[in-house]
């Protein structure tokens, strides 16, 4: 009896630690940007209302974000004075000088800015003229010239970039101002920091409609699929990617 004991106590003591030993699994596969972008269908493209020369005023409750003269209203990604290149009632991406980022936060929003793309520009798909609007800091509205220039569609102009397409493709040919219109109504989160209400955008770009009440999926990533990070008001930013856009007339009002 005492030896039947012994051999069943050590079965179960080699049985626990083989069951206590955490079990192996293997890593996820690496991603590449291109497992996140698709191609078709291509939006129909609308040829857009002509954007005035004449810079319209901003309403009498919004906040001007640029009123022509300097960027004292934005800063770099370190908190330092933004070194973007001014010009006559506008500023351009200076290449290597890294985002601009409001230094006011917001939450909803309705946002204006006017943005073009250099006359003359080569390239093709998202290498031309690139850059883009961040909501909060986490959410990309796509800027690119997408003027008889293809791209993955959830990368064109005015996509929630990598998510949702644009409706159509209203772009005006380089060297023309665009006008962006956003509406946007900012997240909030429970306690587990998952989204209670998601955060959603309308986008008009030269008056026509692109984004109408979009929800948001997450956060928008170059590699990898959106995630869900909790966060507060934000600022606004404007992405440099290089490319020389110019940017006028930005204002916003806070809903």
């Amino acid at each position: 009896m005492k030896l039947i004991s012994l051999f069943t106590l050590s079965f179960l003591l080699v049985s626990l630690s083989l069951f206590s030993q955490e079990s192996k699994y293997p890593k996820q596969a690496p991603m590449k940007p291109e497992m996140s972008e698709y191609w078709t269908p291509q939006p129909k493209v609308v040829t857009p209302a002509q954007t005035p020369e004449t810079i319209l005023v901003a309403p009498s409750d919004a906040i001007v974000l640029f009123d022509g003269s300097d960027l004292s209203m934005w800063e770099n990604s370190e908190g330092k004075p933004a070194e973007w290149t001014i010009g006559d009632g506008f500023f351009t991406v200076k290449k290597g000088k890294g985002i601009i980022k409001t230094k006011q936060l917001f939450n909803d929003f309705q946002l204006h800015i006017e943005w073009r793309i250099p006359e003359g520009i080569e390239g093709k798909s998202q290498g031309r003229g690139n850059s883009g609007v961040f909501l909060q800091g986490h959410y990309e509205i796509q800027i690119l010239d997408c003027y008889q220039n293809e791209t993955y569609v959830n990368g064109q102009t005015g996509s929630v970039y990598k998510q949702t397409p644009p409706l159509v493709n209203a772009m005006q040919k380089p060297g023309v101002w665009n006008t962006y219109d956003i509406i946007y109504n900012a997240p909030t989160f429970t306690k587990d920091g998952t989204y209670r209400t998601p955060p959603t955008v309308t986008v008009l770009q030269n008056g026509v409609l692109l984004q109408n009440h979009t929800t948001i999926l997450g956060t928008t990533e170059y590699i990898g699929f959106p995630k869900v990070k909790e966060h507060g008001a934000g600022p606004i930013i404007l992405q440099d990617h290089g490319d020389a856009v110019s940017f006028r007339n930005i204002w916003i009002r806070e809903l």
